[in-house]
């Protein structure tokens, strides 16, 4: 199962037991990437950790 990169248009395969929510990495442009969906196969930018403050 292939989805295209969202930032550099690339092919990405996904693994086979892969799951919504699972982080893949694009192998052209090193962008984290996060499943949102299987059927049809989509991916997103994966969000950035961020610290949490306590503000």
């Amino acid at each position: 199962m292939n989805v295209k990169c969202v930032v550099c248009e690339a092919d990405v395969s996904l693994p086979e037991n892969c799951c919504e929510g699972e982080l893949v990495v694009c192998q052209d442009c090193g962008t984290e990437l996060e499943v949102v969906s299987l059927e049809p196969p989509a991916v997103e930018e994966a969000p950035q950790v961020q610290e949490d403050w306590g503000e």
